[in-house]
């Protein structure tokens, strides 16, 4: 069953409905002051997240350059690595004859 308006009057009691009816007289008057003071405050904070993105971006984009050398050099050893041979050839030719007359 859906709950009924009496129901919350009686749930809040008396000083649940007089500050009930308070907010509802002062709600005029306290909207534009509670208005004047928030909107500098939300101008601030988005203020201050512009900031940190702005320079959050230029460190982001440092970080991706690094990043991008780093990977770069790993594959210049990948591409060496593979241009050096595991096992060099001898400068001279290696005699299989043994010594011992066989």
């Amino acid at each position: 069953m859906a709950p009924k308006i009496t129901d919350f009057i009686e749930d809040a009691g008396p000083v649940g409905i007089v500050a009930g009816i308070g907010a509802v007289i002062l709600a005029p008057v306290l909207i534009p002051i509670v208005a004047g003071i928030g909107k500098p405050i939300a101008k601030s904070v988005i203020k201050g997240g512009l900031v940190a993105y702005e320079k959050s971006k230029g460190a982001f984009a440092e970080l991706g350059e690094t990043w991008e050398d780093i990977v770069a050099e790993a594959r210049a050893e990948l591409a060496e690595d593979k241009e050096t041979p595991v096992f060099e050839a001898a400068s001279s030719p290696v005699d299989n004859t043994s010594d011992n007359g066989v």
